[in-house]
Order: C-alpha cells, then sequence, then structure tokens
C-alpha cells in the first residue's frame, strides 16, 4: 500500500472553559500543538484533563472559549461540530475492542467503506507497524493486554484521522510496559503524521510519548512546555512538587550571587532581580544531591528504597534539613547509617515565600558550581 497520509493538523486550544452541571471544570485553559506534535495532559485524579478531552471530542460542551483543528472550529459556546464530524479518532481507558470481531475486523472496522482491497492492503499496514502480522483471524481474547491495546490503536489511526486522542490509555499495565507502550505509540503517531494528545497521571509516560507536557490542577493549566522543562524549570511550586521528586530548603538571598540555605552557602551567577534578604526556597532534586564516601559533610539515612539500578536515600543532614539521594545501588546503606554527600547543582529553581495566596518563582540557571557541603 503507499503510504499516502493527510498533512497533520495544528490543536489550539482558546480560553477554553467547562462547566458540567452548573460546576465550573475547566477555567481559561490555552494550549497548542503544531501539526505532528504529540502533546500531553498530565494531573492528578478530578483535575479537569480527561473533561478538556471529552471537549475536544465533542462529548462536552465548552462554556466558553474555543477549539481549533487547523482552522477548522470544532467548539464554541455557541457552536458544536457533531463527534462523527471531527475527523478525531480516540482511544478509550477500557480498549473498547469487539469481542465478537477477529482483529483484522477490529482495525478494518472505521474503514468499512473503503474499497476492499483498499481496506485490507490498509490493515495489513498497521497489523505490520504494531508487530502484530499475521495475527488477524485471531479474537481478541486471544491476545495480551498489551497487544489489544495496540490493536485498539490501530483501529482508531485507520481512518487516518487529523487528531488522536487518548484517555489513560495504558492504565491497565504495569509501569516498565506503559513506558513501552508509550513509545510504540510515539513511534505510530510519527510514522501515521497524526497530531495526538493523552491524558495520564503518570510523567514517565507523559515523558515517553510527549513533544508538549500541560500539566493541570483544578482546572488550570499550570504550565505548557516542553518535558524537559517540566522537570527542570517548573513553574510553579505545584508543578514542581508534582513531576519529579524532591524538596524546598529554606533559604535566603545574600547577594545578587549567592543563596544563604540550611545546606550552608550556595553561590553562582544567579539571574534575578529579588533584593539581598528575601526568602526564598530552593529545589533540590535527589540528583543534585551527590553520595561521596571521601566527603567530609555527613548525613544520617533515614528511609530507602531499592529501585535497581539505584537506591533513593532520604537523608538528614545537621540542622535536620532532609533532601533526597540518588546513589547507584552498589553504594548499600543501611537506615540509620552516616554517609558523606555533596551538593551539585548545575541548575537552581527558587521560590520566593510570600505570607499571602499567591507566589512567584524565580528559575535560576547556574554558570558556576555550587561549593560543596
Amino acid at each position: 500500500m503507499t503510504n499516502t497520509h493527510p498533512s497533520p493538523l495544528p490543536l489550539t486550544v482558546s480560553d477554553l472553559s467547562v462547566e458540567l452541571d452548573g460546576t465550573a471544570i475547566v477555567h481559561q485553559v490555552n494550549f497548542a500543538l503544531e501539526p505532528g506534535e504529540i502533546g500531553c495532559l498530565l494531573g492528578p485524579s478530578g483535575c479537569g484533563k480527561t473533561t478538556i478531552l471529552r471537549t475536544i471530542a465533542g462529548f462536552e460542551q465548552p462554556s466558553d472559549g474555543e477549539v481549533l483543528l487547523g482552522d477548522r472550529c470544532l467548539a464554541s459556546a455557541k457552536n458544536s461540530i457533531p463527534t462523527e464530524h471531527r475527523n478525531v479518532g480516540m482511544v478509550f481507558q477500557d480498549l473498547a475492542l469487539f469481542p465478537h470481531l477477529r482483529v483484522d475486523d477490529n482495525i478494518g472496522f472505521g474503514i468499512k467503506h473503503w474499497p476492499r482491497a483498499k481496506r485490507k492492503a490498509r490493515v495489513e499496514q498497521l497489523l505490520t507497524l504494531i508487530d502484530l502480522r499475521g495475527a488477524g483471524r485471531r479474537w481478541p481474547h486471544e491476545l495480551s493486554g498489551g497487544q489489544q491495546q495496540r490493536v485498539a490503536l490501530a483501529r482508531a489511526v485507520a481512518p487516518q484521522p487529523s487528531l488522536l486522542l487518548m484517555d489513560e490509555p495504558f492504565s491497565g499495565q504495569d509501569a516498565e510496559r506503559r513506558e513501552a507502550l508509550a513509545r510504540e505509540v510515539r513511534a505510530l503517531l510519527k510514522h501515521e503524521g497524526i497530531t495526538g494528545l493523552i491524558v495520564t497521571h503518570d510523567q514517565l509516560e507523559a515523558f515517553a510519548i510527549a513533544d508538549r507536557v500541560g500539566v493541570i490542577n483544578s482546572g488550570h493549566i499550570r504550565q505548557w512546555d516542553s518535558a524537559y522543562n517540566i522537570y527542570h524549570e517548573p513553574a510553579d511550586r505545584f508543578v514542581a512538587s508534582f513531576v519529579g521528586e524532591g524538596v524546598l530548603v529554606c533559604g535566603s538571598v545574600m547577594t545578587p550571587n549567592a543563596l544563604l540555605t540550611e545546606l550552608g552557602e550556595i553561590h553562582g551567577d544567579m539571574d534575578t532581580d529579588l533584593l539581598v534578604g528575601t526568602e526564598v526556597d530552593l529545589l533540590v532534586r535527589p540528583d543534585d544531591v551527590v553520595h561521596d564516601d571521601l566527603s567530609s559533610y555527613r548525613g544520617e539515612v533515614i528511609s530507602r528504597k531499592f529501585r535497581g539500578s539505584e537506591h533513593l536515600y532520604t537523608i538528614r543532614l545537621p540542622g535536620s534539613t532532609r533532601v533526597l539521594c540518588a546513589a547507584p545501588s552498589h553504594h548499600d546503606h543501611q537506615v540509620g547509617e552516616s554517609i558523606g554527600v555533596q551538593l551539585r547543582l548545575d541548575h537552581m529553581v527558587i521560590f520566593e515565600r510570600e505570607h499571602s495566596d499567591g507566589y512567584n518563582i524565580q528559575s535560576v540557571e547556574r554558570r558556576g558550581r555550587a561549593r560543596e557541603l
């Protein structure tokens, strides 16, 4: 079959608000995907991410704002194109494969109107792409959960939609399999040239599949950015706490190039206009704290998690400050043991502490190195 895919379209969500039964669920949400990009809405249960997805799909009506696919308005407060006319595919959490249809008939269900030869060629092409060539005449119950997931995805992309939406599609898989499936889905969407949007609460899944990630809380997008920036330059405290692991260490601005923290003085070229004496919190990730047996600065191991290739230690430093430390697993220390550590911050993120409901963030990229603890 000739690989002729339609040109991917950009997705634009502008000032989107959604109310359900009179309750505001989504508040003035804005984000965009370039043609062929894959986005992810990441957040805890009940944050509004699935409502956004359902609104784009046509299952919910906006109370304000609009959803554009290319230059076509799919939905606004006044108008809405029916779901079946949006050229939008969707993969649901429960897969919804037809148990009475074989694998090839499931994949070809949405293209039954195509000429028979063209439909057969498309199904065979997708079976090859999802690594299930020769399995077309099997029944869904004869497949593993991961294989069923791939069949559901192939069925969704068979009609070559302009946009594919996925609602927690890997939730039934274990953590390792979720990441592997996410990479497989990304490869398939890139091959097909389809713009995609996935909803998940799993950050590793989000990082594996997405070009752009939107962290959502209480119906608001707190940050729409690359996975790298979401992790290293979180826009606010919620993003910093939800994505990755770390602790906030109290401190204050000593000079434009130094912080005084519970970990001691930390020096660097800080691009910030915060005044001397301003109280701040410094985000310290596990990879910022290096285990070093030769370091004179010691801390007590108060808990540990074995992760195969590494241990994640919680360490109590002198003065009672607790930090996380990711150390190679052959550095095997027990709870209560004293170990040497160093602080190695190549990039610093600090939050100004305020006595109000709001807060500011200053993301400070270090050009130097923090001194050893």
